[in-house]
């Protein structure tokens, strides 16, 4: 998206005063098309006045030269030319005249009507007109800046907000007082994404923060047992001991740094595998590994069987989370159950569960319940977020479901097809 930067104030002045000089043309024109016609009409009607005065004088016997003497004023001339030709009155030999003929029987009446006055009016009124809209357009256009200034004020606030929280102050908000204008929804929605940002950048922060924290143990511990290692006697009872304290400190490193890769994969767009994967399948899967593990432990599959387009790989890491989870939440005796439908699976157990405030933010980044995840069970706390972030990449979601006993964990996929049995021959 490419924003065109022009000058606000710059586009908002010339705009109203290209309005404005288009009004005061069009009002000028008008005007002296309306003067014009108005002064036309007023001009016919003194002639048909003067000539309807005329044609009864005349009519009534009245002599020619006292008609034209009665007639003849300032603005307009009458001239009778008789039948023998001779003509009675002067017609006016300068200025602009309007000329109006008449024949009463048989004499020619000839009116004449001065315009001149009526033009230099004209004249001036255009003059007039001209000088004002351009008194009026820069008269206008200071106001202009001043008003455009003060109706951008807000826009300015924006800027220099901006520059506040890019120059490190944060937490700086334009709080507008109504969000149903244009401006309102500009700074609300500006605010959103501060708060949208600012809430990310801390919780990154928070992450790193807590990221380093939990890598410090585990490598403490390593070189703590390593330092120990080297300086041991050869022949040391105690050597066997921490090689295997050395091995399992590095592991619960190593398994921690894998879980920040798949974090940071899952953030950057990470491209999984598109293949069919046999949800009841790779659910039968997980409780033959489990039983291996833990041979005496109650887990059992059941449901239909479906099948879905996905990451085989990160289904199954999906769920042999959510059932080590499980596992560890409820302990040896504990039951763990594996249920395939057509939306999805849940898997559920007996175990303490977890609290309503809470089914929410287990999903944070490096989040350990206290009855549920302990550091010494080799959690790193990522485990429900890595989950959650697998199952969404597919378009599903993954949540923590109310339950009287135990906890429920529900994943959702899209486009769960039911997978057709084998005929039996």
């Amino acid at each position: 998206m490419n924003l065109r930067t022009v000058s606000l104030r710059r586009r908002v002045a010339v705009s109203v005063l290209l309005v404005l000089f288009l009004v005061l043309v069009a009002l000028v024109i008008s005007v002296d098309r309306t003067f014009a016609g108005q002064s036309s009409k007023d001009v016919d009607g003194v002639l048909n006045n003067t000539e309807t005065r005329a044609v009864e004088m005349l009519k009534n016997g009245r002599r020619p030269a006292d008609v034209v003497g009665v007639l003849t004023k300032r603005n307009v001339h009458v001239t009778i030319e008789l039948p023998n030709g001779t003509t009675v009155g002067n017609a006016p030999d300068e200025g602009q005249f309007t000329r109006q003929v008449r024949n009463v029987g048989r004499n020619k009446v000839t009116l004449y009507a001065d315009t001149e006055a009526i033009s230099q009016a004209q004249h001036r009124l255009r003059k007039l007109l001209v000088l004002l809209g351009l008194g009026a357009i820069a008269v206008t256009g200071l106001l202009i800046i001043v008003v455009v200034r003060r109706a951008l004020a807000p826009l300015d606030a924006m800027t220099s907000l901006a520059q506040a929280i890019a120059d490190g102050h944060r937490g700086g908000r334009l709080n507008p007082s109504r969000t149903d204008t244009e401006l309102g929804r500009t700074a609300a929605a500006f605010d959103g994404m501060l708060d949208s940002l600012e809430g990310s950048e801390q919780r990154t922060r928070r992450f790193v923060a807590d990221a380093a924290h939990e890598l410090r143990t585990p490598i403490t511990g390593v070189q703590a047992v390593a330092e120990a290692l080297v300086q041991a006697p050869v022949d040391s009872p105690d050597r066997d001991q921490m090689s295997f304290l050395l091995v399992r400190e590095a592991r619960r490193a190593g398994r921690l740094v894998d879980d920040l890769l798949a974090l940071a994969q899952l953030d950057a767009g990470y491209e999984m595998q598109r293949e069919s994967v046999d949800l009841l399948g790779l659910a039968e899967a997980e409780v033959a590994r489990t039983r291996f593990v833990a041979p005496d432990f109650d887990i059992a599959a059941e449901g239909v069987p479906v099948a879905v387009v996905g990451d085989g790989q990160r289904l199954a890491q999906v769920l042999a989370n959510l059932v080590d989870n499980a596992r560890q939440a409820t302990g040896p005796q504990g039951t763990v159950r594996i249920r395939v439908d057509l939306t999805g699976f849940t898997v559920s157990d007996n175990g303490p569960g977890v609290p309503e405030a809470e089914r929410e933010r287990i999903f944070d980044r490096l989040v350990r319940l206290d009855d549920a995840r302990d550091r010494r069970s080799g959690g790193s706390g990522l485990g429900l977020a890595i989950a959650r972030g697998v199952i969404r990449a597919h378009g599903g979601d993954l949540t923590c479901e109310p339950s009287e006993q135990g906890a429920i964990f529900r994943v959702v996929l899209p486009a769960v097809n039911p997978v057709a049995e084998p005929s039996r021959v």
